[in-house]
């Protein structure tokens, strides 16, 4: 019998990670750590590992993988050290360009393992100076936080890698539990919504990662769009400020810098870029002075590397690149304009008037975001705000998650789910390649289509009936599409999940043998299931974990 004593959220993000915690039997004395090693005081620490030259072994983690690690030993050396892996979350998405880099030899599940692990040492050393008497893992809850656009089998990769970390004492442990990081947002702006006037009926929406939700009575919550998701956060600013340093410099230079002297391409994206232009830019030209830029001094390896009239262009401007506004802000554009589109996308598919904007995560602390959300949808939504403490909104909703799972009510499915049938193949209308030696044709047919706003736990069921009167087994194999049907299971874009195969032996009432075929859509790991209507008989449950 489950005996959860403590309830641990994680919040893994692509540049930054956290968790909070909570006794179940206080769940109102929530703690988010902030006693990072070398960097207390912030909620987040980087999602960033430092492995050792030959990338076997994890020698530092969080802000001690990047420059302030590195600072401690001179340059010489630390340009022996290996390169710094970071963005590998960014390995799970279908990227249209070149994903981030990770070393020859290490895949992006090793790094996610080898993150949380490292995680897990710190929660578990946390927890036990809290509470001596739970045990880890067995009687603690861990809930992860998933971006929305994930596809259905990221789940079963973070679940692998959860549990080779530690986090769970068997891989199908029941102690970990995904909520997407839009959900985890919108939970956490509950604990805003009476600051706004917002009363049941009211929604609110997420950030990068977005859905619209409706604030039901009792503090609950519904999904009435599908929740959208892109990669367009704040760090993909950073690459547009590195593509405008590209274009000074030369893309091969910046590129030869970045794979020889890495720390130093740190040290110019944290301390120039984002202490000195991202945190503070507001977007509005009459409050902006222009910020010299000395290439040399954050970067002095660079003049090796630029060839040509770029360097002669260099050498005569001393090294100095003037930031003017109108650069700053295209290097902001592209990442802003996406967030709009995405939004300006769900505030179109509901049916329902959203009373409120909720801006959470570490971008919305961006003063030129928010007023750009302002000025696009001041006319569609009344109040459009950033909670206190927007960076820690995942992880304290996700907390919020773990400690009553019951409050989130409905979801809106983002794939279209069903199973493969057979009826019999019909000449002229099928085609001859589909035909099985048994003059059989196998088609999919969708139990719920994408779209589809699915209550949490309630089974979405079917009726089936055996094919022929002596079959004694029936297989069920399950799929899911992007798109909202399907007509076979190879379609493009069709994915297989898995396949229930139940024993029917009583063959003596023929195809008078009702099978109703359920798919359960509670939590992101959802389940399958068959109930014989006839004998009463209910075969096993299996997992949605779905398979690449």
């Amino acid at each position: 019998m489950e005996d959860i004593r403590v309830v641990v959220a994680i919040d893994f993000g692509t540049t930054n990670s956290g968790f909070a915690f909570a006794h179940k039997e206080r769940p109102k004395e929530r703690e988010t750590y902030n006693s990072w090693p070398d960097d207390s005081g912030k909620f987040k620490t980087p999602t960033a590992l430092q492995y050792d030259s030959k990338y076997k072994n994890v020698i530092a983690w969080g802000v001690n993988a990047l420059v302030e690690f590195q600072d401690a030993v001179d340059d010489d050396e630390s340009n022996q050290l290996s390169r710094p892996v970071e963005l590998f979350k960014l390995h799970l998405l279908d990227l249209e360009e070149d994903k981030p880099w990770l070393p020859p030899g290490l895949n992006y599940e090793q790094a996610i393992k080898d993150y949380l692990t490292e995680m897990r040492k710190l929660v578990e050393e946390k927890l036990s100076s809290r509470w001596c008497n739970v045990k880890f893992p067995s009687q603690v809850k861990i809930i992860l936080t998933i971006p929305a656009e994930w596809p259905p089998h990221t789940t079963r990769i973070m679940r692998e890698c959860a549990y080779k970390a530690g986090l769970l004492d068997k891989l199908s442990s029941n102690n970990l539990e995904f909520t997407t990081e839009p959900e985890a947002a919108a939970l956490h702006c509950l604990s805003v919504v009476k600051e706004h006037d917002l009363k049941p009926e009211d929604c609110g929406g997420g950030t990068v990662d977005i859905t619209i939700r409706k604030l039901l009575e009792n503090n609950e919550l519904g999904e009435i769009t599908e929740r959208v998701g892109y990669p367009c956060g704040s760090t993909f600013v950073d690459k547009e400020f590195l593509r405008f340093i590209g274009e000074k410099v030369g893309i091969n230079a910046l590129s030869d810098l970045k794979k020889n002297h890495y720390k130093q391409i740190q040290n110019l994206v944290q301390e120039f870029f984002c202490r000195r232009i991202k945190f503070g830019f507001k977007g509005r030209q009459s409050e902006w002075r222009p910020i010299r830029l000395d290439l040399l001094h954050f970067c002095p390896s660079l003049e090796n590397y630029v060839i040509g009239d770029r360097k002669t262009e260099m050498e005569k401007d001393g090294w100095i690149i003037k930031m003017d506004f109108t650069p700053v802000k295209e290097m902001f554009d592209p990442a802003v304009n996406k967030i709009l589109e995405l939004i300006s996308d769900q505030l179109k598919a509901s049916k329902e008037k959203c009373s409120a904007i909720f801006l959470v995560g570490g971008f919305a602390e961006s003063t030129y975001l928010l007023d750009k959300v302002k000025e696009n949808f001041r006319f569609q939504v009344d109040k459009i705000c950033v909670p206190t403490l927007p960076i820690t909104a995942v992880v304290r909703g996700g907390l919020s998650y773990g400690l009553n799972i019951n409050t989130v009510k409905t979801r809106v499915l983002k794939w279209t789910f069903g199973i493969e049938v057979a009826r019999k193949w019909v000449p002229g209308k099928d085609e001859v390649k589909r035909k099985s030696p048994g003059g059989l044709i196998y088609t999919f047919e969708s139990l719920v289509k994408r779209g589809s706003e699915v209550e949490v736990d309630k089974p979405i069921s079917k009726v089936y009936y055996p094919f022929q009167a002596n079959q004694k087994a029936v297989t069920f194999k399950i799929f899911y599409t992007p798109e909202e049907g399907g007509k076979f299971c190879d379609d493009q874009g069709m994915k297989y999940i898995n396949t229930l195969r139940i024993d029917i032996p009583d063959i003596k009432h023929g195809l008078d043998r009702p099978i109703k075929f359920s798919l359960t859509f509670g939590k992101l790991e959802c389940k399958a299931s068959a109930y014989n209507e006839k004998t009463k008989k209910k075969y096993n449950d299996i997992d949605f974990y779905v398979e690449e």
